[in-house]
C-alpha cells in the first residue's frame, strides 16, 4: 500500500471514529463493522457486559411504567420465565375466520432459506391488510398490543407478518436457528400466534426459562463470548450457546412449546431460544411479530396510530427487499408474485 493510500485510510478511520463511539449507545450488535465494539481489549474490560447491564436497567424502568398492561399473574409469569403463554387467545369463531382468510390468500410472498428451513412471509403492510381484514383486526386489538408493548418495553408498534416455516427433510444443510441463541444484548420482544397445532417433532419454539435475566454468571459468559468474537473471524452479536453450558449459568433445560393452534407466545428474545429440531419434513404457520426499539432510550415512544404505523413498517419491509432484488443484492431471498401458503414444496432458492 502506498504512503498516500495509507494516509487516506488513516484519515477515514479518524473521521469515522465519532460515529463508532456513538454506536456504543445504540442497538448496534455486529462486532466486525465497528472497531470499538469489536475491541478485545475493551471487551476484556467489560464494554459489552456494561452495555448489556445498562440496556436492561433502561428496559426495567420502561417496563415498570407499562406494568398496568398485565395482570398480576402475567407479571409473575414473565418475571420468572421471560415469556407469556396464552392458550385459546382468540375466540373460536374469530380464529376460524383468521385461518380461513390466510388459507385463501394468493399474492406476493417473501421467501428466504436457512439451512433446511424455508421461511415464507407476508409483511402486514397496507396492501396486504386490505386483503386480510381478519389479520388487521387481530393486530389492531388491545389484547395483541398490550403484551407486545410490555415485553418490548416500549409503545412502538411491532413489525408483523404471516409466516410459514417449511422444513425440508431432503436437505442436508443445518438450520442455524436450531441452535440456542440470544437475538442481541438487550431486551427485545417476539410473538407467535400458531395457526396450526405444533407437534413435538415439528420444530417447535424452544426457550430456556429465566434466561432473560442478566445475572452475574450470564454477564460473565457474555464477556467471554465478546472477547472470543472480537479475536475471531465471526462478527455477529447473536451469541449461541450449547445446551450443556446452561448448567454453568444455573439455567434449567429448554422448554419445547408443542402447543395447540390458537396459542400465543410472547417472549423476550434476549433469553436463549431456538427453533426446535424437527423430524422429517414439517410445516408451521403463524402470525409472527418482532419489536426491537432503541435499547438506551428512557422514553416509551409516541404512538399516534398504532395500526397505521404497524402497516407502514410492513410496507417498508417489502419495498426494501424489492429494491434489493432489483439491484441483485438479495442473495437467497426472493419474492414470489402469485403464491399461497401450504404449497407442497417451495422451489429451492438460488
Amino acid at each position: 500500500m502506498s504512503v498516500t493510500a495509507q494516509r487516506g485510510k488513516s484519515a477515514a478511520v479518524w473521521l469515522a471514529a465519532p460515529f463508532w463511539a456513538l454506536q456504543v449507545f445504540t442497538g448496534a450488535k455486529t462486532f466486525g463493522a465497528n472497531p470499538i465494539l469489536a475491541s478485545a481489549k475493551l471487551n476484556r474490560r467489560g464494554l459489552h457486559a456494561w452495555r448489556t447491564r445498562l440496556a436492561h436497567r433502561m428496559a426495567d424502568r420502561r417496563r415498570a411504567r407499562l406494568r398496568h398492561l398485565l395482570t398480576a399473574d402475567e407479571l409473575a409469569a414473565f418475571k420468572a420465565n421471560g415469556y407469556l403463554v396464552k392458550p385459546d387467545f382468540l375466540p373460536a369463531d374469530d380464529f376460524a375466520a383468521l385461518v380461513d382468510e390466510i388459507g385463501r390468500y394468493r399474492g406476493e410472498i417473501l421467501e428466504f432459506i436457512e439451512g433446511r428451513a424455508v421461511t415464507r412471509r407476508v409483511p402486514l403492510g397496507f396492501a396486504a391488510t386490505r386483503r386480510l381484514p381478519q389479520c388487521r383486526r387481530l393486530t389492531g386489538s388491545v389484547a395483541w398490543h398490550r403484551l407486545l408493548r410490555f415485553v418490548a418495553g416500549c409503545n412502538t408498534p411491532a413489525g408483523v407478518f404471516v409466516q410459514e416455516i417449511v422444513t425440508r427433510a431432503e436437505s442436508p444443510e443445518i438450520d442455524p436457528q436450531t441452535r440456542l441463541h440470544m437475538d442481541t444484548f438487550h431486551p427485545t420482544a417476539k410473538a407467535w400466534l400458531f395457526l396450526n397445532d405444533v407437534a413435538e417433532d415439528q420444530g417447535p419454539l424452544t426457550y430456556v426459562p429465566g434466561s432473560h435475566r442478566p445475572t452475574t454468571r450470564r454477564l460473565a459468559w457474555q464477556r467471554r463470548r465478546s472477547v472470543a468474537i472480537s479475536l475471531g473471524p465471526t462478527a455477529g452479536g447473536a451469541f449461541r450457546i450449547e445446551e450443556g453450558e446452561l448448567k454453568r449459568l444455573r439455567l434449567p433445560p429448554p422448554v419445547r412449546f408443542a402447543v395447540p393452534a390458537n396459542t400465543l407466545i410472547v417472549a423476550d428474545t434476549y433469553g436463549f431460544h431456538a427453533r426446535g429440531e424437527g423430524v422429517g419434513s414439517s410445516r408451521r404457520l403463524e402470525i409472527y411479530a418482532i419489536s426491537r426499539d432503541s435499547p438506551f432510550t428512557p422514553f416509551l415512544g409516541l404512538t399516534l396510530n398504532a395500526t397505521g404505523q404497524q402497516q407502514l413498517r410492513g410496507s417498508a419491509f417489502m419495498a426494501y427487499h424489492k429494491l434489493r432484488r432489483r439491484f441483485g443484492l438479495a442473495g437467497r431471498i426472493r419474492i414470489t408474485p402469485d403464491s399461497h401458503f401450504g404449497e407442497e414444496s417451495p422451489t429451492p432458492i438460488r
